[in-house]
């Protein structure tokens, strides 16, 4: 079980980075938006309690158990990774610029033709408008490419996205998984 990480320990994780779980040729690469601060206190993606990317992970059927954080290594193996449009750490996405945010997506089309993976899943809609220009962008598969695989935005499955169920959230990966293994 992990621990919860102290005051300090949060505070210290600001501007912080998370290594990617990321290998050549997955089936979907999720992109975030940036770490929160408790993700960059343990070094893990979608730390924070009530996160939902775990649940919605599993309920849509990419893992066959949910999986805890401290096993994200574990996604290689079932050709999923994560990286994140923004690299650093932060108490909360509206900290970011949208430079940060353009910027964080030129870095990512370079890292998606690098690793090429079949999907790249961006988990959070107003990220994706913002990081590639595209602010009618609506939940779902996308008609362009970005550095060479298909796209498909995922909702934000942070416990402050209420719009979102976590059955609905589930519901949405299980599209995406569908459309991964119709090919």
């Amino acid at each position: 079980m992990r621990t919860r990480p102290t005051k300090d320990q949060l505070a210290a994780a600001y501007g912080k980075t998370i290594d990617d779980v990321i290998a050549p040729d997955l089936d979907v690469l999720f992109c975030g938006i940036n770490p929160g601060l408790y993700s960059g206190a343990l070094g893990l993606h979608f730390a924070r309690p009530g996160n939902r990317f775990w649940p919605a992970l599993h309920r849509g059927g990419f893992t066959p158990r949910q999986l805890d954080p401290s096993e994200q290594d574990e996604l290689i193996g079932y050709g999923l990774g994560i990286t994140n449009v923004v690299a650093r750490t932060t108490a909360r996405a509206d900290e970011l610029s949208p430079d940060e945010f353009r910027e964080g997506g030129r870095l990512l089309t370079a890292k998606v033709a690098e690793y090429r993976p079949r999907w790249l899943a961006v988990v959070g809609i107003t990220a994706f408008r913002t990081a590639f220009g595209l602010p009618k962008a609506k939940v779902g598969p996308q008609d362009a490419e970005i550095g060479g695989a298909r796209v498909w935005v995922l909702p934000n499955p942070s416990g402050l996205n209420a719009h979102w169920t976590p059955a609905t959230l589930g519901e949405e990966f299980g599209r995406l998984r569908a459309e991964v293994h119709s090919e």
